[in-house]
């Protein structure tokens, strides 16, 4: 199947609406920082100096005094875009009344080395070419610092614009003029002339630089690195697609990954929940380095698991569930001043769940850990004391309750899936001490107090009036973390309690045909949140593992059918289709590429069962 705007340009959707759907948006990056660009040219989402930073454009979440950097063509009603394959460089194809033109736009990269794979150009670069006839091009750059919150001063230095207060640098083919805080300009361009237009920040090149040869580059060092992939399996066009962009949401310096680049786009149009996803979950963890390395990116997956088990030893006595990009996090504030995308209020940056006890993290870290030492075998002492501190943490605290893996905002729960990951952190930890030679590690007490949970989850998770797993201790509700269960190899996939569990959650979770939500309790806030993709795609894999390789296929081709124009999914999405949450979402991306491996391999069932349980 192909991904739409990456094998085949695609017109762009609901330019006629006042606000642009999430998913409408195309995801720039130079794995320092991220920019979305709408399909009317306008780039309205780029923090500086880096994805954490302040957004200096910001008409994402208000579009009256959020920044914005256009550059469009007139007259031209449904410019055509994809990705240039195995790229983040847009390319735009404009018709317009008198002529055509195409335009690129890129965040500059290039090859850096192993401890920095890709190195910033620290420059955004919008180009555009005349092919046919004559067009009339309009720019505007118009920067806000404090989220859109003040307006900036331009002031000439040399060929070079410069708003020192938003720490950017402009510089132009285009005769750009100052009109007040924004900088304007207008052209009729003809047949085979080009324009650019570099915004350079941070540490970005003060002199002038060749944005042809900086495009080639960038296209380079982008489809070197997708290259490598040799996955040819079920949904390879996606599955490949997903790399780039789960590349693009990685940090260059840490090897962090973004959840999303975004904050504040709501899981409810005009409702309250709106969160900062610009942070690193550790529920990522194994996901991500099994994607990596299946996928023949080993190097990311080290520089990976090094941010990662750096974080964990600088933990506290809890291991927090996200931490930021250079390993802190900052508080939770509410920006009064932005309206919200599309009215959603309040909006939020810095993110309240970092302070949550989330025992889930602790079963997502060891579980990279193992992953990691089976592929590798290169898990060092030191790495080890930090984790095997963390296993004593949960085979001393798995009895109590938390936040859940999915933050709800309350008191604390005996969550089954804590539990579940409870055991996986224990059940890593004694299979690592015997890869590793441990014969100090306190394995009888984790291997008792892993049958412990493993024992009281049977018996207190699982319901026999309703034939399912639930979502908490003394619950008969419903969780779709609970399909995570055969995909960690806690219980067989074809296990009965697990096959029921799977039918009660698409039949008590559905949103639409292939579309679960994550809950239906009542989490304390108004509204309520769209179908989480997440769980969408992970209800692919787990029919795989149930045995129903069929329902999972088919599953799988609608779920596909949910992705923007550009390939790219959001954190969830509505009955109707529309894009909802932070974006592009790592964790969706992630889900999708272990379906389709789920998917690919379904034909050896003693192959996927033994990679379920990490046996392998």
């Amino acid at each position: 199947m192909p991904v739409p705007g990456l094998t085949t340009p695609v017109p762009v959707p609901g330019l006629s609406s006042s606000v642009p759907p999430i998913d409408s948006y195309a995801f720039l990056s130079d794995t320092h920082t991220g920019a979305l660009v709408g399909a009317d040219g306008t780039v309205d989402w780029f923090c500086v100096p880096h994805f954490e930073g302040d957004a200096v454009f910001a008409r994402l979440l208000d579009r009256r005094v959020g920044g914005a950097f256009t550059l469009a063509v007139d007259g031209c009603a449904e410019p055509v875009r994809r990705y240039l394959p195995g790229t983040l460089v847009l390319e735009t194809v404009y018709h317009a009344t008198g002529g055509s033109a195409v335009g690129q736009d890129f965040l500059a990269v290039r090859a850096g080395d192993a401890a920095q794979p890709f190195r910033a150009g620290m420059l955004l670069v919008r180009r555009l070419t005349v092919r046919q006839g004559s067009v009339r091009v309009r720019a505007e750059v118009t920067p806000r610092t404090g989220y859109g919150a003040h307006a900036v001063e331009w002031h000439r230095d040399g060929d070079r614009w410069v708003a020192a207060d938003a720490g950017l640098g402009l510089r132009s083919t285009l005769p750009f003029r100052v009109d007040g805080a924004t900088m304007r300009a207008e052209a009729v361009l003809h047949e085979g002339q080009t324009v650019d237009v570099l915004l350079d920040y941070g540490a970005g090149p003060a002199e002038a630089v060749d944005s042809a040869e900086l495009l080639a580059q960038s296209c380079r060092t982008w489809r070197e690195w997708s290259d490598r992939a040799d996955y040819t399996g079920h949904g390879s066009d996606q599955v490949r697609h997903s790399a780039t962009v789960l590349r693009g949401l990685s940090f260059d310096e840490t090897g962090a990954l973004l959840a999303a680049p975004t904050a504040a786009l709501p899981e409810e149009i005009g409702g309250v929940r709106n969160w900062d996803y610009r942070f690193t979950w550790h529920r990522d963890a194994a996901l991500l380095l099994l994607a990596l390395f299946r996928l023949g990116h080993a190097e990311e997956g080290r520089r990976y698991l090094r941010f990662l088990l750096t974080t964990c030893a600088g933990a506290g006595a809890d291991l927090p569930p996200l931490v930021g990009i250079h390993g802190a996090t900052g508080e939770e504030r509410v920006l009064d001043h932005l309206d919200g995308y599309a009215g959603s209020r309040p909006v939020r940056v810095g993110n309240e769940a970092a302070h949550q006890v989330q025992f889930d993290t602790y079963g997502h870290v060891l579980d990279a850990a193992l992953s990691y030492q089976q592929l590798t075998g290169e898990l060092t002492g030191a790495q080890w004391r930090v984790l095997r501190r963390h296993v004593d943490t949960m085979a001393a605290r798995w009895r109590e309750p938390d936040h859940g893996i999915w933050e709800i905002r309350g008191p604390r729960r005996h969550y089954v899936n804590s539990k579940v990951m409870a055991w996986v952190c224990l059940d890593r930890g004694i299979r690592l001490a015997d890869l590793l030679g441990d014969g100090d590690a306190p394995v009888d007490r984790w291997r008792t107090n892993r049958d412990a949970v493993h024992a009281e989850v049977i018996a207190r998770g699982y319901d026999t009036g309703i034939d399912s797993f639930v979502l908490a201790y003394d619950s008969t509700q419903l969780d779709a973390s609970l399909l995570r269960i055969p995909l960690v190899g806690f219980l067989p996939g074809d296990d009965p309690r697990v096959v029921a569990t799977i039918d009660r959650v698409r039949r008590d979770l559905a949103v639409a045909p292939a579309l679960i939500r994550r809950y239906a309790i009542d989490d304390g806030l108004p509204g309520e949140e769209g179908a989480f993709l997440l769980c969408s795609f992970e209800l692919v894999s787990a029919l795989v593992l149930a045995g129903r390789r069929d329902e999972a296929g088919e599953l799988f081709d609608r779920l596909c059918g949910y992705a923007g124009p550009l390939g790219l999914y959001a954190e969830q999405v509505d009955a109707a289709g529309t894009a909802l949450g932070n974006y592009p979402q790592a964790f969706t991306h992630l889900a999708l590429i272990e379906a389709a491996l789920n998917l690919d391999g379904a034909g050896d069932r003693d192959a996927l069962h033994a990679w379920a349980d990490r046996s392998v």
